[in-house]
């Protein structure tokens, strides 16, 4: 029977060709992916991984926020299972990585273990998060929120896109609500295998990722409420150009960002202006400020600078503001031994790796509240993410899912 040694490895062309094949579903305008989540796209990828699922004999579940569980048992009833996972859905401009690969790198483990004959006393479970990018409804990483606890599912469901479409309508429409109650499953441990969406692995010439924290991250909806007026006809003076009172507000962001660096960031991502007319003056301006730190004292500190400051320029300007708070969460300290073990496989397989800090929010950032979780990364060219010219090499990707296979079947136990 096979142990956990460095030729025990899995087939990456034929997870490299499962990669390709899902980026064929919702294809963006510039070689990367549209499937946003609860669209056609959305649901046509997930028919594609129930198909490959069930092609390995697993047994797949659904819980009511659409999250879906693919399970190999284990030679033991009673072990909890280990679970691996991501997700599918993509930014609206997204790459064809993010989030995937660690999808169908965990369905790779399975396939793995298939071809070897490998059994494991506990059962694996592989795992496709609902929403976690947060782009059509906010906030991020939902259904993961409410399977840890941190949401109900009644806000989950009542959460709107821009076209003020429910989650929980747009859920029930593609098809893919299940029964199974969210949150009702008990995990022995978490693996999520991510690109690092970063510059820090390329740039030191890296394979392997060890993630051992999560920054937290605040987001903040600001309303700078002004006067549309005619451009050529309103005199400067007697402006109240909301357009302007939020780009001093950006300014704002950025220096309070550069104030806790190098570890701290800050910007605004979403950003509409009202009416958005060529020859008018901005009456409204609505956007999100992402502040980002690995310690929450620097976090609170900076939501309180904005809005203070904030405050301040709008009162100045004669212009009203209105904060609210639309998502968040603490920073992550990830399981000791998880991180061990993913650890030991990057050792272990001889591939070089550095400990990480992530920037971005994962789906084990929620889990990790109710198991123990880590993280593997890889690295991708230029750092670039939440882009269609997102890309990653094979190596690194063979390299990533080899790293999750020796830690994901480390905690599972190989049966003698």
């Amino acid at each position: 029977m096979p142990s956990l040694t460095d030729n025990l490895k899995i087939n990456g062309e034929r997870l490299w060709d499962s990669l390709m094949r899902m980026a064929r579903i919702g294809p963006g305008v510039a070689g990367g992916n549209n499937r946003q989540t609860l669209t056609d796209e959305d649901a046509e990828g997930r028919a594609l991984f129930r198909s490959w699922c069930d092609a390995a004999g697993l047994e797949t579940g659904v819980d009511r926020m659409g999250s879906m569980f693919a399970m190999r048992p284990g030679s033991d009833p009673d072990a909890l299972p280990v679970y691996v996972g991501s997700h599918l859905d993509t930014q609206p401009t997204g790459g064809k990585f993010d989030g995937v690969l660690g999808v169908l790198g965990g369905l790779e483990i399975i396939r793995t273990l298939d071809d070897l004959g490998i059994r494991t006393r506990h059962p694996i479970v592989v795992t496709n998060w609902t929403n976690e990018e947060g782009t059509r409804f906010a906030p991020a990483m939902l259904a993961s929120g409410v399977f840890a606890g941190v949401h109900s599912e009644d806000w989950a469901y009542s959460r709107v896109d821009a076209d003020g479409k429910r989650f929980g309508d747009e859920l029930s429409r593609i098809g893919w609500q299940g029964s199974e109650i969210t949150g009702s499953r008990r995990m022995h441990a978490f693996f999520e295998l991510h690109i690092e969406q970063g510059p820090i692995l390329e740039a030191e010439g890296k394979d392997i990722g060890v993630v051992t924290h999560g920054q937290g991250l605040s987001w903040t909806q600001v309303t700078v409420t002004g006067k549309d007026s005619h451009t050529g006809s309103t005199p400067m003076p007697m402006r109240r150009n909301a357009g302007l009172g939020m780009a001093r507000i950006l300014d704002l962001v950025d220096q309070i960002a550069f104030d806790h660096a190098p570890d701290a960031v800050g910007a605004a991502g979403h950003i509409d202006v009202y009416p958005n007319s060529r020859n008018v003056i901005p009456g409204k301006a609505v956007f999100t400020i992402d502040f980002r730190s690995p310690d929450k004292k620097v976090i609170t500190g900076m939501e309180e600078r904005l809005r203070s400051e904030g405050t301040r320029i709008c009162s100045e300007m004669g212009l009203e503001i209105e904060f609210e708070k639309t998502g968040g969460f603490d920073p992550v300290k990830f399981d000791e031994n998880c991180v061990a073990a993913i650890r030991s496989a990057a050792e272990r397989l001889g591939h070089s790796h550095r400990d990480l800090i992530s920037g971005a929010g994962h789906d084990a950032c929620w889990i990790n509240q109710v198991a123990p979780t880590a993280m593997v990364m890889c690295p991708c060219v230029d750092g670039l993410s939440h882009n269609e010219a997102e890309e990653i090499s094979f190596e690194w990707a063979e390299a990533g899912a080899n790293v999750l296979f020796h830690a994901v079947v480390e905690m599972a136990e190989i049966v003698p």
